[in-house]
């Protein structure tokens, strides 16, 4: 309930940001698919029989805000945002264990940007706090990672406000360990994800 809460707070946030802060911030929305591999429930699988579902797709929100360096296309940015990750899910006839993920990733990127009817480009690299929390039914288990990532991405600016694009992003040592009765449950996010992006600026 107390994580439902925060989740909440934090969209709340990243929605109504950019009205509040006008001038040079964005506010973003993305879908994509990025690697996942539940290397424990692999191993129940094998183990017992039943069905995984791999959760590869992502939804992800931003806030951003873009400073002018020398010149109108050179920028540098910084974003935060909320990335959902799709569910890993087992089950078989006698039990069924469910995995999420949410992450929050910062980034400090430099872009160039070259306006309207152009496209633009950018490079960046930062951090990213990701949870876990795996049910199996009978309780809860949750841990908290935090990882390096870069990311690469380009978009096509329509008008001065909206611009579409794709975006790669690649996590470093982004495997997640619990220990789940005496068994250590571990899934590994690291690699790259990629994503459409829409943009909105104000």
């Amino acid at each position: 309930m107390i994580m439902k809460k925060w989740l909440f707070s934090l969209v709340s946030v990243l929605l109504f940001a950019p009205i509040a802060f006008a001038d040079n911030w964005g506010f973003g929305v993305k879908l994509g698919l990025g690697e996942d591999d539940p290397k424990t429930l692999n191993q129940v699988l094998d183990s017992v029989g039943g069905k995984l579902t791999e959760g590869e797709g992502i939804f992800g929100l931003e806030v951003l805000h873009e400073w002018n360096l020398n010149s109108d296309v050179d920028k540098l940015g910084l974003k935060v945002g909320i990335d959902i990750y799709g569910e890993n899910e087992f089950k078989n006839s006698s039990v069924k264990i469910t995995e999420d993920f949410y992450s929050f990733p910062i980034t400090l990127y430099y872009k160039q940007d070259y306006g309207v009817q152009n496209w633009s480009w950018f490079a960046g690299a930062g951090v990213t706090f990701m949870r876990s929390e795996l049910d199996d039914t009978d309780e809860t288990f949750s841990k908290n990672i935090v990882f390096p990532h870069i990311t690469v991405g380009s978009e096509y600016n329509f008008t001065e406000v909206f611009a579409l694009g794709i975006e790669a992003k690649y996590n470093i040592n982004a495997e997640i360990e619990k220990e789940i009765y005496a068994l250590n449950y571990k899934t590994d996010r690291s690699g790259l994800s990629a994503s459409l992006t829409a943009r909105f600026y104000f």
